[in-house]
């Protein structure tokens, strides 16, 4: 299986959960740190001034709000906790101008789909307490430096179902229910992050959906949700494939021009103007 974009997927799903207040929201999902440039692989979330989130997701934001989300097997400890919280500091100090970004005026979301025992435990022994204001979404206060909490995926109620179905153990009634919601979708940029969401869920969970896909209700759905991506995907089959019969009759070509003419395989290239990142790989295959 080829990589899994779980930053796009995350940053689709968490659109998709505060699409109530996406006209008090502007989602940055790579936040440009400086000019060199370095960059977090993490979301940005500016709220306008006294707009109210709805979503239990969002009831901590402030007016900046950084999220950082791991993936399946991807750990979640004190290390990447504290290096989290740097990133934050960094975003804080690289206003336009001092404070104009206020430590107070800053928020810190870290996802993941298991509870992250390890590092409760140790964020507790430095006084840190850890409360569970919603299911499965934990506030930290005492010895913190921005209002931060930790959202287990795994243990959100069954309203959150597009964080829920970003699993390696997506559960059935989690994908219906998203997908009965996302029926409704008709703006682009909801149904971009529904594609997002869609192409790891079902990329992590083939056979669910395989029977997903058995009730004709949801087949027709899901079918419909993807119809751009299922496209894209059949446009990259076919250009991939006009590509290795382009590539196989370059090869056709060198070994003919190798044999008839006497050349050998370095002038065979010269002469078709193979490029020099391309020579290895035709090399190879004389």
């Amino acid at each position: 299986m080829g990589r899994t974009y779980w930053h796009s997927a995350i940053c689709g799903a968490t659109e998709w959960e505060l699409k109530q207040n996406k006209d008090d929201l502007e989602f940055e999902s790579e936040h440009i740190l400086n000019k060199e440039p370095i960059k977090m692989d993490m979301l940005v979330i500016k709220k306008h001034p006294n707009a109210t989130i709805r979503n239990e997701i969002g009831r901590i934001f402030r007016g900046h709000n950084v999220l950082e989300f791991k993936g399946s097997g991807d750990a979640l400890n004190v290390d990447v906790y504290h290096k989290v919280i740097g990133y934050a500091c960094l975003y804080k100090s690289m206003g336009s101008h001092v404070n104009e970004r206020d430590a107070k005026d800053i928020t810190v979301t870290m996802i993941r789909e298991a509870y992250p025992r390890e590092l409760i435990k140790s964020l507790k022994m430095t006084g840190i307490t850890v409360t569970e204001q919603y299911p499965g979404i934990y506030y930290l206060s005492g010895n913190i430096m921005f209002p931060t909490q930790i959202i287990v995926t795994g243990r959100l109620s069954s309203d959150h179902a597009s964080l829920r179905i970003l699993s390696k153990k997506a559960q059935e009634a989690d994908v219906r229910k998203f997908l009965q919601e996302a029926r409704t979708a008709v703006e682009p940029g909801d149904l971009r992050n529904i594609d997002a969401v869609l192409q790891v869920s079902v990329s992590e969970n083939e056979t669910l959906y395989n029977m997903v896909r058995e009730d004709k209700i949801m087949c027709q759905a899901l079918e419909n949700l993807m119809q751009d991506v299922i496209e894209e995907r059949v446009e990259e089959r076919i250009e991939k494939r006009v590509e290795e019969r382009q590539e196989q009759q370059t090869v056709k070509n060198l070994k003919a021009m190798m044999k008839n003419l006497k050349l050998t395989a370095e002038q065979a290239l010269q002469a078709l103007d193979i490029s020099d990142s391309d020579k290895p790989r035709y090399m190879a295959m004389l």
